[in-house]
């Protein structure tokens, strides 16, 4: 049987895509937050602090293989990564888009840094993506053909997604728009569209139900994200980072698929769409969203700027294809830019001398990606952890544990500990909140802190308090990242239920 031309342009994409993914997992460790996304495997529940459920169950699956290996802990988002890719293939398929319509489309997937970052990591973004390409796949098809399964389709894809990341919101904001259009307002009464509700809230409501008797932790994150970040964002400046970070090349395209929506007949199908996708953008820009927030939905614009192109730039002119093709090749040396292809000694002398702008007092490079040097600290940290720990007594060792203050620092422990010889850990830094132990505290603790900033408490805490040592970072990109400090804490003045009461407003500090 002979393989369309693109078939080939798809398959071939998948595995470049693939092939950079598992090279950037050779040269790298985890990134701090993915420490924490590995622990929910640990500790299935139908609500976490920071995120939804979805992302334990994924852990729990990897953890099956009880490794500690980057690609294993990476097996579901190199899966979404290659879904995303297909998807918006299927996308353009779907508008009618050809072979040249799919490689356009896809590279602008390819050469952006930002895509590249947020889809190699364990974390909720990826697979937030690939659940609203999905979501917008089947909302296109059912504008397009108002067929009352793909609206069931839809609320399935919807209910993941949400369990997957709340930002699933910023989807589900432009739904509404399709009541305003008397042609798939008739569709959805006639479909009964609210039975597709109802089950969407009955899916989601074990997750609310954790969070209400949580006292809602997700919105002191919120209140907290906003405090530090959100609230000091300039629109511009995010707005230039996206640009940049989504490849300023890919942007031909990019700004293409608005004007296509725009003025694609028949009106009333391609117009309820733009409208669709700028209620989530509004809401999302009201609601002061960070640059990579907006990723989903340019994923969602690039195969209208595909059609574009085939429709009116390649149909006035053939060969305008290739001239296109290569500006848009030519943003492939953005890659490094986003995503660990090279080893650090060489992402050091190749980019990050030359381009990196951002210093820290008594740092050394200042990179932004953890991921690029965690390999090399944790080994120190957990060294002097470990040492430290040797250093006890039998009786103080006796029931000894490490409390992490951060969640990364907790993570790290829980996944290498053991070959360290450490004790348990627990922390009351994020998630690792709900699973700190109850009771009476052991007479020693050792303690992992960033920079020392806690100290103060520690006094509070313990009758008396050790420092042991340091370990220094040279590639920390902010300056309470330069160091992390290892104490001995003796004498406990507290229950471990009086600490969860102490730091049951402060889970997110």
């Amino acid at each position: 049987m002979k393989i369309s031309n693109t078939t080939w342009v798809i398959s071939v994409f998948c595995a470049v895509k693939l092939g950079l993914h598992l090279l950037a997992d050779y040269h790298s460790g985890f990134q701090g937050d993915e420490l924490l996304h590995i622990q929910t495997g640990d500790h299935l529940a139908s609500g976490y602090m920071e995120f939804p459920p979805l992302i334990g169950l994924l852990a729990w699956i990897q953890d099956l293989s009880h490794s500690d290996s980057v690609f294993v802990h990476h097996i579901f988002a190199h899966l979404a990564c290659i879904g995303i890719i297909m998807l918006v293939a299927r996308t353009i398929l779907l508008l009618g888009g050809d072979a040249r319509a799919v490689f356009t489309g896809l590279m602008c997937i390819l050469i952006a840094p930002g895509f590249e970052r947020s889809q190699q990591l364990f974390q909720p973004v990826v697979f937030s993506q690939f659940w609203w390409v999905l979501n917008f796949y089947y909302l296109l098809k059912y504008i397009l053909r108002l067929e009352k399964k793909y609206l069931w389709y839809l609320t399935f894809t919807l209910i993941a997604a949400f369990l997957t990341k709340y930002d699933a919101v910023f989807f589900a904001a432009g739904l509404p728009v399709l009541l305003f259009s008397r042609r798939t307002r008739t569709a959805l009464i006639q479909h009964q569209f609210w039975k597709c509700l109802l089950v969407f809230l009955l899916a989601i409501s074990p997750n609310l139900i954790w969070q209400y008797a949580n006292d809602f932790p997700v919105f002191q994150m919120f209140s907290r994200l906003y405090s530090t970040q959100l609230d000091h964002l300039s629109f511009i400046e995010e707005l230039r980072s996206l640009i940049l970070s989504t490849n300023p090349l890919a942007w031909l395209v990019i700004i293409a698929g608005f004007i296509y929506l725009g003025i694609k007949s028949p009106r009333n199908i391609y117009f309820l769409v733009l409208c669709c996708i700028t209620v989530s953008i509004v809401y999302m820009i009201y609601s002061k969203g960070k640059q990579y927030y907006f990723y989903p939905i340019i994923l969602t614009i690039i195969p209208f700027g595909a059609i574009f192109y085939q429709e009116i730039i390649f149909a006035w002119r053939k060969w305008s294809f290739y001239p296109l093709a290569i500006i848009l090749c030519l943003g492939l040396v953005m890659i490094p830019f986003g995503m660990p292809v090279y080893s650090l000694d060489r992402y050091i002398d190749r980019i990050h001398k030359k381009y990196a702008d951002n210093t820290v007092p008594g740092g050394k490079y200042a990179i932004s990606f953890e991921e690029y040097y965690s390999q090399f600290m944790w080994p120190q940290v957990l060294t002097l952890l470990g040492k430290t720990y040797e250093t006890l007594s039998p009786a103080q060792k006796q029931h000894c544990l490490v409390w992490g203050r951060h969640y990364r620092q907790a993570g790290a422990v829980a996944l290498w500990g053991k070959q360290y010889g450490l004790p348990a850990v627990f922390s009351y830094h994020g998630s690792f909140y709900s699973w700190a132990p109850l009771g009476n505290m052991p007479a020693t603790i050792l303690v992992l802190d960033y920079n020392g900033s806690w100290e103060e408490d520690y006094k509070e805490l313990f009758t008396k308090i050790t420092k042991v040592g340091r370990v220094y970072n040279p590639y920390a990109d902010e300056e309470e990242t330069l160091f992390q400090y290892v104490y001995i804490c003796e004498g406990p003045l507290q229950s471990f239920d009086d600490m969860k009461r102490i730091y049951k407003d402060r889970i997110y500090e």
